[in-house]
């Protein structure tokens, strides 16, 4: 009992450094959560916990970060919500199968995105609908987040690298500054989710919590870890998870 508790909580603190640095954490999360016995849609509805716990505790070592965001960013903790909450009841309607299905494509397309950020950045500054002439995003950027606040309440695997793909879209000159914007909307996005689902019989407390506790000291300490990381290295890192968890999902929607 105490060696699956100790693998749970190790399993967490690296699914928290992950996610604080790029997102795609829960690749590492989702397989020892299935292989203790935990059905893929109730690992993750319990992923919900176990991602707020690492991102509470990220959001304090991006803090200097996010004090140099301009306040009009915070704005898109509302869509956040809001799509959050729409994503959760559809899950509730919904076989996992299915999001098991669309999650390897939504997250190649991330990975896509944020591989050529710097030439679609460019690019996009030529469409106004995307780019507000003021520093804060866009009514395009508040809509992307909409829609991906909806993904992310109703299956949050691979969230943090299309919101960090979305974010590299703005004016935001830091990718810590988009991690930590990142992390603050994902925080939201769980605990709306959270609130939805808590008496859906679907989240297991246990798992969740123990491995929580893992994440959060991760979550924590990855954020240290990023911020001390060249943009280069932390970009290719993106791109990796990224690549990994689609082909890990993929390879569960046709298995199952």
């Amino acid at each position: 009992m105490i060696e699956k508790a100790l693998v749970i909580v190790v399993t967490g603190a690296l699914v928290g450094m992950i996610n604080s640095i790029a997102g795609g954490g829960m690749l590492i999360g989702f397989p020892v959560l299935l292989f203790f016995g935990l059905s893929a849609l109730v690992s993750n509805v319990t992923s919900n916990i176990i991602v707020l716990a690492g991102q509470l505790t990220s959001s304090f070592g991006y803090s200097k970060q996010l004090r140099k965001i301009p306040k009009s960013y915070f704005w898109l903790i509302l869509p956040s919500i809001i799509g959050s909450v729409i994503g959760a009841f559809i899950l509730r309607k919904t076989p996992n199968s299915k999001f098991l299905i669309v999650a390897p494509i939504l997250i190649m397309i991330a990975v896509i995105l944020f591989a050529f950020q710097p030439y679609i950045k460019h690019r996009i500054y030529k469409i106004p609908e995307m780019v507000s002439r003021s520093s804060g995003p866009s009514p395009g950027i508040y809509l992307l987040v909409f829609l991906l606040s909806i993904y992310g309440g109703y299956f949050g695997a691979g969230y943090g690298l299309v919101m960090l793909a979305i974010l590299s879209l703005t004016k935001l000159r830091s990718i810590h500054e988009m991690n930590g914007l990142k992390n603050l909307c994902a925080i939201v996005i769980a605990v709306s989710a959270i609130a939805i689902l808590a008496n859906s019989r679907l989240i297991n407390w246990q798992y969740g919590i123990t491995m929580a506790i893992g994440t959060a000291i991760g979550g924590y300490l990855g954020a240290r870890l990023a911020q001390r990381i060249p943009i280069g290295v932390v970009r290719y890192i993106v791109i990796i998870i990224g690549t990994a968890t689609a082909i890990y999902l993929y390879s569960q929607a046709h298995l199952s």
